[in-house]
């Protein structure tokens, strides 16, 4: 039944989302604050998933909103083609000082896109563009690996893992590793990484024996895949994927739409795991979601090899009119500020434990067949009824939403990831929520 506060939903064509299923039966967020929204008819629904992986700080930050009215009465806009403005400068200064890396590894250099999908295809470009910089003009295929999601730009979807999302549109030339996901090994891990699966990186050496080391440009993976379902990954994999990569000349991007900035209880996830990749792309926690907003941090060894030539020529033939918008920048440089000021990009760690804990009381519940967390995310594993895969968890989804509850769902899997200014009272309410609600679902 349509509400009394619904508008017309005619026109609007949704993305991500069964807009038939979803108009039948609409739910509406018209509020936000801290770790909370509020429908369209007042009621309070606590957020589990951050937005969509992104408001990392708590909804509704004044200080963000004051940096973005104050930009908007000074520059509202500026090109950044041939042109510049100073926020766009300063905010990469202060990104390059959290980069990960050291040295000649260090991620100073800072692109910026509009999104995390222009990110990756940015990032992919970049990769191929350094190649032919330094001779290898042949190396022009991208891997990525299955059950990864990187966008949906035709190169995001061509390194990307789902099949919904490749069936339909041509790719660029890529391959895959498998996925590392093996829930008979490893399932309800806690205390660290799966066990199993290391081994899955050396995939990596079967692509090369398959196509060629010299056809090989970059390798893209999630550290942990997140709209998959919070796939991590097995004890050392990271670092032998590096090791090979770099034995082959093939470039290493960590895409860290959803782990950068705090999501596992360090900056990056390349923190984390203590493996530094050659680039990261990012976004979403980037402006703690307010304004639209993406960024690719590089080493000086991909920057500079495409910085020659004649001074006056075009380096890098790429870019978009928002790259570096005034007030995007200004939404990120107040974000950043409070990340650092409320210790957010570490306060994951903090509350790790609790977490864990606290999602894992969830193990005996009906249905739960796997589950996963790692700073503050968490992938419940349902079973399915049957053929229908993903119904069970849709109907766990909607009966949270109508009992105070925002989760998120992809097939059998609930993923949460809740701002990280959440404390740990209202995750034992999430968990309740969550609980009660499985209880119910058949």
């Amino acid at each position: 039944m349509t509400r009394a506060n619904t508008p017309n939903l005619e026109n609007y064509w949704m993305p991500f989302t069964a807009n038939r299923q979803f108009k039948a039966r609409p739910r509406l967020l018209a509020a936000a604050e801290g770790v909370f929204y509020r429908d369209v008819d007042g009621n309070r629904i606590l957020d589990g998933t951050s937005g969509l992986w992104c408001v990392n700080a708590g909804h509704g930050r004044r200080e963000i909103s004051r940096a973005v009215e104050q930009q908007l009465n000074t520059l509202d806009f500026a090109p950044s083609f041939q042109m510049g403005h100073p926020v766009a400068f300063e905010f990469a200064e202060k990104l390059a000082e959290i980069a990960p890396g050291e040295g000649d590894s260090k991620l100073k250099h800072v692109f910026y896109t509009g999104s995390g999908s222009e990110s990756v295809d940015t990032a992919l470009k970049i990769a191929i563009a350094y190649q032919r910089a330094i001779g290898q003009g042949t190396r022009t295929r991208v891997i990525g690996r299955e059950r990864g999601y990187h966008g949906v730009g035709f190169g995001g979807i061509s390194v990307g893992g789902l099949v919904n999302n490749r069936r339909v549109f041509p790719q660029i030339p890529s391959d895959h590793l498998r996925h590392t996901h093996n829930l008979a090994r490893n399932a309800f891990t806690k205390g660290g990484l799966p066990e199993h699966g290391a081994e899955l990186a050396d995939d990596l050496e079967r692509l090369v024996g398959l196509h060629g080391a010299e056809t090989i440009a970059a390798v893209i993976v999630e550290p942990v895949a997140g709209s998959t379902g919070v796939l991590l990954p097995p004890e050392g994999y990271l670092e032998r994927l590096k090791t090979i990569a770099e034995k082959h000349g093939i470039l290493v991007v960590f895409d860290e739409v959803i782990s950068g900035f705090g999501r596992l209880g360090a900056p990056f996830a390349a923190d984390y795991f203590g493996v530094t990749p050659d680039m990261i792309t990012t976004a979403k926690g980037l402006t703690n979601g307010v304004v639209p907003m993406g960024a690719v941090f590089t080493n000086s060894r991909i920057h500079d090899a495409l910085m020659q030539g004649p001074e006056d020529q075009i380096e890098l033939f790429h870019g978009y009119t928002y790259s570096g918008h005034p007030v995007a920048c200004a939404a990120g440089l107040a974000t950043l500020s409070i990340y650092l000021k409320e210790g957010l990009l570490t306060r994951a760690a903090e509350l790790a434990s609790h977490w864990e804990t606290a999602v894992h009381s969830l193990k005996d519940r009906t249905n739960v067949i796997d589950i996963r967390t790692i700073g503050l995310v968490a992938g419940i594993e349902l079973g399915s009824r049957g053929s229908a895969v993903g119904a069970r968890a849709y109907d766990v989804f909607v009966d949270c939403f109508k009992r105070g509850l925002l989760i998120r769902v992809t097939g059998e899997i609930i993923a949460l990831s809740p701002p990280l200014t959440i404390e740990k009272g209202q995750i034992d309410d999430l968990i309740l929520i969550l609980a009660d609600a499985l209880d119910r679902v058949d």
